[in-house]
């Protein structure tokens, strides 16, 4: 592999998975997905290639091995994964929409202006955790307020264990220290909401106008510019995967992102009179005890109870339809048995 696609991500774990393919098919990168067409980087250059109906769909990130017929290229397998941001499918089913596969480090992008919310961050550090890439908050637009270092403050209190940033794409600030995170080899992900300034970020760190950016509303809220995700080569190396903004991310975690989110909640579980404490009312609940003394702020253990309830709910959702699938397929199974036990004589 050429050290161009080594600065895109890959390494001994990809090359390993890739080996049986290595001398019947080209490999590459995927820098954009959409509507059964990929765009990818290989060591020959750029590729579209179309993947096939009833396969599983390749996305932003992933690195695939890609054949050529008389059709044209196809993309024929997509190689394991080492890390998947997944959130619960916009459409309230029981399914995960994979947003991005392979990224090393989210940056978790937030606007001094709103002032950001910490209920949003905790859900998508907590998505970020449980993906096995390493959060990082990114606070942007540092100039517009004078209390910047007070909000990045403030967010380092209660996100505990996670990097704070404050940047300024306009000014410059944070920007060399923001493209220290991003080094060759690392796959970086870009998530927030819309008028967060992920567009403008990428611009800054790549050094030119390479995504549309637009202005945010009075209110504001942003409107959006990045229609899919994209990977974009950063210049010393390392790649930024740009996302359209979310107006929500529903939980689709396991019980890592949430211990991890939480590990300040999750240590004092651990001190708690009952082995079944539900943190309510309970007498000699550690947690409920730190909130009294004024070591864990009330809306932050809201926000756990929150994002319990609301995983706990997915993961029901999940087995539901996975004792549905298993009871439609032995119906299917025993329909067939029955129709070939007819037709023998």
């Amino acid at each position: 592999m050429s050290s161009a696609l080594t600065s895109l991500g890959w390494d001994e774990f990809f090359a390993a998975a890739a080996e049986p393919f290595a001398s019947t098919h080209l490999i590459g990168r995927v820098v954009r997905a959409e509507r059964g067409l990929v765009d990818c980087l290989t060591d020959a250059g750029p590729l579209r290639a179309r993947q096939r109906l009833g396969d599983a769909p390749a996305v932003t990130g992933d690195w695939v091995v890609a054949i050529d017929d008389d059709a044209g290229w196809w993309v024929d397998g997509v190689l394991p994964r080492r890390t998947t941001i997944e959130r619960a499918a916009a459409s309230g089913k029981s399914a995960a929409q994979v947003l991005a596969a392979n990224v090393d480090v989210v940056l978790v992008t937030v606007p001094v202006f709103p002032e950001p919310r910490p209920a949003m961050i905790e859900r998508l550090v907590a998505l970020a955790w449980d993906s096995s890439a390493t959060p990082v908050i990114v606070v942007t637009k540092a100039d517009l307020s004078p209390q910047s270092a007070a909000i990045a403050a403030e967010l380092s209190e209660s996100v505990p264990g996670v990097e704070v940033m404050l940047v300024s794409a306009t000014t410059g600030d944070g920007v060399a220290e923001l493209i220290d995170v991003v080094g060759s080899g690392v796959t970086a992900c870009l998530l927030g909401r819309s008028g967060a300034g992920k567009s403008t970020l990428v611009n800054a760190l790549v050094g030119a106008d390479v995504v549309a950016t637009g202005e945010i509303r009075r209110d504001g809220k942003g409107r959006h510019t990045t229609t899919t995700r994209e990977l974009v080569a950063l210049p010393g190396g390392g790649v930024l995967l740009d996302t359209p903004g979310l107006r929500g991310a529903g939980l689709w975690v396991g019980e890592d992102g949430l211990e991890r989110a939480f590990s300040d909640i999750e240590a004092l579980v651990a001190d708690c009179r009952f082995s079944d404490c539900a943190h309510e009312t309970e007498p000699g609940c550690a947690v409920l005890a730190a909130v009294d003394d004024g070591r864990l702020v009330p809306r932050r253990l809201a926000s756990w109870h929150k994002l319990q309830r609301e995983a706990r709910w997915m993961a029901s959702r999940a087995d539901a339809r996975l004792r549905s699938e298993q009871r439609r397929s032995w119906k299917l199974l025993t329909t067939e048995m029955r129709r070939s036990g007819r037709a023998r004589p």
